[in-house]
């Protein structure tokens, strides 16, 4: 029998690890993106840009699932014009091809929390420009579910951390001041509660709902995450693996004002922030009453996340 074939649109933070799961659960995978290497030794690598409406449809012949997994750099000019791209090549594709779509997102549509938990029935509520631009990609994924061109589903989940995490915030605007001793600036108030998603749980989930019947597709998911704590919690988690203090820096608004003036990627974050104003806390209690999946053990999910860093960053542990 023929082992069917699971094809990953990018491999980056989630896509590489997605790959390397399902090839461990016995998987063909191919994985599809611009550059060579990046992708595990045992999947097949397609070269090509996902701009192009017949590349994705060459690249997902044979697919039983495909995955989104893209993201244009933190840009709302490139999101607007790449996101939609994306997003209807790989719908397309999906349709042209008879696979299956889950798709990667975060939860920018859902604007502000107001006091309450984010789920599934959370209403899109955007009070972003990037959140704008989500929403309506969503909507787009959504609407071709509806209409029977694609089954398809996504996985949604807050600010990353976890081994190859370099383009989050615990990553690296982290770890080369942390290892090193000094303290680590952070741009938002690092006692505010906010829900936290490790980059393995994230990646399983995707695979589970890539695998799973169905009946779990047409609709969001809100993909495994430990019970929301503040960032100055898991920090002090990480700083108990790395056998020291891990020194944090609030840095004021007005600063990072002043910063965005010169700096894109602080005037690109400014937007977000407003998800430290309140708690931001995402459930995942319908994804473990269906799947009965939860998320890795903190303390094993800092101590993978600090073994990794300190063999990527080269730092050393003072314990």
């Amino acid at each position: 029998m023929t082992t069917e074939l699971h094809v990953i649109f990018g491999s980056g933070q989630v896509g590489r690890p997605l790959a390397q799961l399902l090839l461990d659960a016995g998987k063909r995978v191919r994985v599809v993106k611009r550059s060579p290497g990046g992708a595990p030794p045992a999947a097949e690598v397609m070269q090509g840009d996902a701009t192009d409406a017949d590349f994705c449809a060459q690249a997902a012949q044979g697919a039983k699932t495909l995955y989104h997994c893209m993201n244009p750099p933190y840009d709302s000019k490139l999101w607007a014009e790449l996101a939609p791209r994306y997003m209807e090549n790989l719908i397309a594709a999906a349709s042209r091809t008879g696979a299956r779509l889950v798709t990667l997102d975060n939860v920018y549509m859902l604007g502000r929390p107001n006091g309450q938990p984010l789920d599934e029935d959370t209403p899109p509520n955007p009070c972003s420009r990037k959140g704008e631009i989500r929403a309506r990609a969503a909507e787009r994924l959504f609407a071709a579910h509806l209409n029977g061109d694609v089954l398809a589903t996504t996985g949604r989940a807050s600010d990353f951390y976890g081994p190859g995490g370099t383009l989050t915030y615990l990553g690296d605007p982290f770890w080369p001041a942390a290892l090193a001793g000094k303290r680590v600036m952070t741009p938002f108030n690092p006692d505010q509660i906010h829900t936290y998603h490790y980059i393995p749980d994230v990646a399983a989930g995707l695979m589970t709902l890539g695998c799973a019947d169905a009946g779990a597709y047409g609709r969001p998911w809100m993909l495994p995450c430990t019970p929301a704590d503040t960032t100055r919690a898991l920090v002090n988690r990480m700083a108990g693996a790395l056998g020291r203090e891990i020194r944090l820096l609030a840095v004021p608004g007005w600063i990072l004002k002043s910063m965005g003036l010169f700096m894109p990627l602080m005037r690109e974050l400014g937007e977000m922030l407003y998800q430290w104003d309140e708690p931001f806390v995402i459930s995942d209690r319908h994804f473990r009453e269906r799947f009965g999946q939860g998320p890795t053990d903190v303390e094993k999910a800092t101590a993978a996340t600090v073994a990794w860093a300190q063999g990527h960053y080269g730092g050393k542990s003072a314990a």
